[in-house]
């Protein structure tokens, strides 16, 4: 293997995975990228070029991560990785009093421990390993600002990019040891298909449940939000900056009109907050 910088980066099949990738190896890096099927790989290829590389492995299979390893392990040949990006997610929607107690699992086990999992299979790589030669490098979870600012009926998955930043403040003090920083990103709305799929999904489950019209407005509203969202380059650069500065930010929130979706709901106290998430969705507050 050459002498470039060289990162894994999962979920690269579309969107904010398959931006990372590109703007990556724009930079002269040398990108391994996960996929979950063989096609998928193939298109990935033809797409990145000779740099890339795709390991074609799911975030809840230990064996298939461990196998991808192993490949970029072989390949680094004793040289340290120099980033792993941890992008691979899943979206699901749902009222918290009626959403499967399955599929928040599910949600759990792609999102968070998926993270562990594949962070644990490259540590070595990384640094851990004090034999490799060359600099410690970084790794970069993509959280959300749904794990800061809870959406109403995103619960499943802003509990899961919640989980996400506080495991990786954790991660980031543990890793000192080893001289492997964690970043972690956290994009608003951006012009990927889980805004596709979030409007597709299928709310048949909750249609004779109180929030039935609630659940119509929200799908409305996030296919506004997904026309209108950053595009994923935007994502791409930020990774590509991170990778370059020397001490990153630990936190990075990205989305347009950062000020009013970011800054000023934080500010706000949190019971008129509650006013202003309820208002976009149509709950109304019962009176006694």
């Amino acid at each position: 293997m050459d002498k470039s910088k060289s990162a894994v980066v999962t979920g690269v099949s579309s969107g904010i995975g398959r931006a990372i990738a590109a703007c990556l190896i724009d930079e002269g890096w040398r990108v391994f990228g996960s996929v979950r099927k063989e096609q998928d790989a193939a298109s990935a290829r033809d797409a990145l070029g000779e740099t890339f590389t795709p390991l074609v492995f799911d975030v809840t299979d230990e064996a298939s991560i461990a196998a991808a390893a192993d490949r970029v392990n072989t390949a680094l040949a004793g040289r340290t990785l120099d980033g792993l990006v941890n992008n691979a997610g899943i979206s699901t929607a749902g009222p918290m009093r009626y959403v499967p107690i399955d599929d928040l699992k599910w949600v759990f086990d792609v999102n968070v421990c998926g993270v562990v999992r594949t962070s644990q299979a490259f540590m070595p790589m990384l640094g851990a390993d004090h034999e490799r030669t060359g600099k410690p490098g970084k790794i970069i979870n993509m959280s959300s600002v749904a794990g800061k600012i809870s959406v109403p009926f995103m619960g499943p998955y802003s509990i899961s990019k919640h989980a996400v930043a506080a495991m990786s403040n954790a991660m980031r003090v543990e890793l000192l040891l080893h001289g492997i920083d964690v970043v972690v990103v956290e994009p608003g709305p951006v012009k990927t298909p889980i805004f596709a799929k979030t409007e597709a999904l299928d709310f048949s489950l909750y249609e004779d449940t109180e929030y039935a019209e609630c659940l119509e407005r929200l799908r409305r509203s996030a296919q506004k939000l997904g026309e209108n969202g950053m595009e994923p380059e935007v994502i791409g650069k930020l990774v590509v900056q991170i990778f370059n500065e020397t001490s990153p930010k630990t936190h990075y929130p990205t989305l347009k009109n950062k000020f009013t979706r970011w800054t000023l709901p934080r500010l706000l106290p949190p019971r008129r907050l509650d006013d202003l998430l309820a208002r976009r969705v149509g709950i109304e507050k019962r009176r006694q």
